[in-house]
């Protein structure tokens, strides 16, 4: 028997006891009130949250992969986490990836007794070739989601980086990680509904997984994502402004460095920054792996 009472995310808020006898106004005031809860749990874990950012970040420079997985709304938001990540840093689909119980059909509807085996979850880690250089986040508010409990334990068993994500106090996977991150939310606004506060501290944290690790990889240069992929005209313009901000420069100015540098714009603020030339910036970039900064730092003292 799975022994709900046992888990912080199912307990019953008594802030909430009477939120069906209020008025509507007076509904979102309590919710919002609970909702400002979650930063300061997430809070508690930063030092947790900044290990993993490290393992992460050096398993990706090494070539490795970062694999999200979970159920329903942990699963989804994974996946949101991950597809997001080639259009604002440029990466390759394959490097983040999320997978969700059920698969594909359970992005748009809820394939609820898939979390419960999990043996689909070594199956669907095997089907994308989970190595022992890649992590694995595990993403299961309660903390004990069988399909994501059978993923952490074959991850282990073939020695890959582990790190657990939940938010009940009493947590199962957090067993299972070499990094347990556990903001601990408190009972939801509606008893059990982890889509709400436990929900959000799962966003911020992994919000946070990417983006440290992007920062660590070199894709931000100051607080600018300067590997943006130029896929459509939002993102095309959304380079130039980048380009304009990092070199100081006209606009006409960032669309000539871009189609110099074929759209890059990192590539494209090295050019206009220095005056080199796109196979001279782009040795520069592959010798400082890629961190700009590096880069302008090493063109400086290697100019006389």
């Amino acid at each position: 028997m799975i022994q709900l009472n046992q888990l912080t995310t199912e307990r019953r808020n008594p802030q909430t006891a009477h939120i069906d006898e209020l008025d509507t106004l007076a509904m979102v005031t309590l919710i919002n009130n609970e909702d400002q809860t979650v930063p300061l749990a997430v809070r508690d874990v930063l030092p947790q949250i900044a290990a993993a950012i490290d393992l992460i970040a050096d398993r990706l420079r090494c070539g490795h992969r970062l694999i999200y997985i979970g159920a329903g709304t942990s699963g989804r938001l994974g996946i949101l986490d991950a597809v997001e990540c080639p259009p604002t840093y440029g990466t390759s689909p394959d490097l983040v990836q999320g997978l969700i119980a059920g698969g594909l059909p359970a992005i748009f509807k809820a394939q609820e007794g898939a979390e419960d085996n999990p043996e689909l979850a070594r199956q669907d880690l095997e089907d994308i070739g989970l190595q022992r250089g890649d992590v694995l986040v595990g993403i299961a508010a309660s903390g004990r989601t069988p399909y994501v409990i059978g993923g952490l334990t074959y991850a282990r068993e073939l020695g890959a980086a582990t790190i657990a994500l939940s938010c009940s106090a009493v947590s199962t996977i957090a067993e299972l990680a070499d990094i347990a991150i556990t903001p601990v939310t408190g009972p939801e606004a509606i008893t059990g509904s982890t889509r709400m506060k436990a929900g959000t501290a799962q966003k911020l944290v992994l919000n946070m997984l990417s983006t440290g690790t992007m920062i660590k990889l070199g894709k931000v240069y100051g607080n600018l994502m300067v590997d943006v992929k130029t896929s459509n005209l939002k993102l095309e313009e959304r380079a130039r402004r980048i380009v304009m901000e990092a070199a100081d420069c006209t606009r006409e100015d960032a669309i000539a460095a871009l189609d110099a540098a074929n759209g890059n714009a990192k590539l494209a603020i090295l050019l206009q920054l220095t005056g080199c030339t796109p196979a001279e910036g782009t040795s520069l970039l592959a010798k400082a792996q890629g961190k700009l900064s590096l880069a302008l730092q090493q063109k400086e003292e290697n100019t006389p």
